[in-house]
């Protein structure tokens, strides 16, 4: 295979013929023999695998070493899109660092691409623009011109620019239509498979390969993913909750109360709510329905709530858990609570809701109770938003995380409550500081029990902050992470003070630093150090 040369080390044409390597060396070399200091900049998405961070670093550094520079800092964004500057820290660290003050003169970036996938060309000038103000170059490595201000380095990049932000476009439309097309085969497409269900996966020939676990994904390209009815307990449960629904006539509160006080969990192990029963009722992956795009989030700009008309779907893609007459019932029933009501009415009702509560979202509306579900307003008016908009409501930022952190503060008891029992019932001996909340387990060590809403980013990532109680010096912080709805949760992180040294943590979906080994599925972990064992064959003289 042919190793592509850096551009440091070829002639390149300028204006007046052939410039040599040297013409450059004095703008960014150090002097008299001393050798200059540079930073390089690397990122890597998931594109393409010659882009990734090590091959960037080969090409910086013999470019750095063709210029006689040194290379005293590295900055790496790894598996961040170049969409937008949001979730790019390294980024942003360096940009701060130079407008601050640094110890080098010049950035090295593998290509024009790196620096960012801006979908406004001079977005991405701008960061260059402000480096170069503080007096720092930024120099690309892997380009066949020379960033030295000239006219022809201005245009090649302005164009280079434009063409990186056009590659963006035309991948989110080619995987968008990907997308679609395995929607109208009848194969699912991200998320979790929720209560009842599970991802299945199927190989290219459509045979059962295996079940996925949460947070499982496949690992080759051909495989598929398909839902399929999960454990029979949870089915029951789906089917009593369609039958008191519509045969009994009771409200989704009232089915949340009576599955709760039956001990009944959802697949994650929370409390029922109004607003989970209601999702189970008017999902059509219940009935075998794949159904997508129902909002989109495309290159990384606004989320929208897509018309019907744009959804993709295939009718009767899996097995069904409940029957379509069962389903039609529920949903002419839902429906029902505002064809009976006028849009006057319905505004009305809505008004009530903002007079109790000071602010409206749809997650309130829909445990409310006792009117229509957030979904009734959006099919009447055509969004939340525009039902705000009519009875002179208008947001200014999203309330959603006031019932959110209202709802973990309920739930932390709880929590709380089943780690000390799972504990007790291994035989260790418990106690709660009333003053600080801590668990003291066997005298020994002391655990703080914190619940992190999931917070997503301007980027569309999700990110959870660990808040540690560093003045109580717990000996192990348990961080349970929720899903970005906080009806369930996703994880645990036990995390031991001896290894944090922050007050806060930012955990991802994925996280680098080796923090990882500390996430669990459940509590079992922090109940196995709990356990006391006896010492056998321990002779004392």
């Amino acid at each position: 295979m042919e190793r592509r040369t850096p551009a440091a080390l070829v002639d390149r044409p300028t204006m007046g013929g052939m410039v040599s390597r040297s013409a450059h060396e004095d703008s960014s070399a150090g002097t008299n023999g001393s050798r200059g200091r540079a930073a390089a900049y690397v990122r890597m998405s998931t594109e393409h695998q010659q882009y990734s961070t090590e091959n960037q670093k080969d090409v910086i550094q013999a470019f750095a070493e063709s210029r006689n520079l040194e290379i005293v800092r590295t900055y790496a964004d790894e598996g961040k899109s170049g969409l937008r500057l949001e979730g790019r820290d390294s980024l942003q660290a360096l940009i701060r660092d130079v407008e601050a003050g640094v110890d080098f003169s010049v950035i090295l970036v593998y290509d024009v691409s790196r620096w960012g996938r801006f979908q406004d060309p001079d977005e991405s000038a701008s960061y260059e623009i402000r480096c170069k103000q503080a007096g720092v170059r930024v120099l690309y490595c892997a380009e066949q011109f020379e960033n030295d201000g000239s006219p022809v380095s201005s245009i090649i990049k302005s164009v280079k620019r434009t063409m990186a932000g056009e590659y963006s476009r035309e991948l989110s439309v080619k995987v968008h239509a990907g997308q679609l097309r395995l929607i109208k085969s009848g194969y699912r497409q991200g998320g979790p498979a929720g209560y009842g269900l599970r991802r299945v996966l199927i190989d290219q020939a459509g045979g059962v390969k295996g079940e996925l676990d949460r947070g499982e994904h496949k690992s080759i390209q051909t495989d598929r993913v398909i839902l399929a009815p999960g454990p029979v307990e949870e089915t029951v449960v789906v089917r009593d909750i369609y039958r008191a629904f519509v045969e009994e006539g009771r409200t989704e509160a009232e089915i949340a109360a009576s599955l709760n006080a039956a001990g009944q969990r959802t697949d994650l192990g929370s409390r029922w709510s109004r607003g989970t029963v209601h999702q189970i009722l008017i999902n059509e992956k219940y009935i075998g329905h794949n159904v997508w795009n129902r909002t989109s989030f495309k290159l990384k700009q606004e989320r929208v709530n897509n018309p019907p008309a744009s959804w993709a779907r295939a009718d009767d893609a899996f097995e069904p858990v409940v029957d379509k007459l069962m389903f039609e019932a529920a949903r002419q029933i839902i429906l029902g609570r505002s064809y009976r009501l006028s849009d006057g009415d319905m505004l009305d009702v809505l008004r009530k809701v903002l007079l109790r509560n000071g602010y409206l979202s749809g997650i309130l509306i829909d445990e409310a109770g006792g009117g229509p579900s957030s979904s009734a307003y959006r099919s009447r008016f055509g969004s939340l938003l525009r039902s705000y908009g009519l009875i002179g409501y208008t947001p200014d930022r999203d309330y959603r995380y006031i019932e959110i952190n209202r709802r973990l503060r309920a739930l932390h008891p709880e929590i709380v409550a089943q780690a000390k029992s799972a504990m007790v019932a291994a035989g260790a001996s418990v106690e709660t500081d009333p003053g600080t909340e801590l668990i003291s387990v066997n005298s020994e060590f002391r655990v703080s029990l914190a619940l992190c809403r999931c917070r997503a980013t301007e980027a569309g990532a999700n990110r959870w902050i660990v808040r540690f109680d560093n003045a109580m010096k717990p000996d192990i912080t348990v961080a349970v992470r929720m899903e970005p709805d906080a009806q369930a949760i996703r994880d645990y992180y036990l995390l031991p003070a001896v290894d944090v040294y922050a007050d806060q943590l930012r955990l991802g979906d994925h996280n680098e630093h080796g923090f990882d080994v500390y996430r669990f599925d459940d509590l079992s972990m922090l109940v196995h150090l709990s356990r006391r064992v006896p010492l056998r064959g321990v002779s004392y003289g």
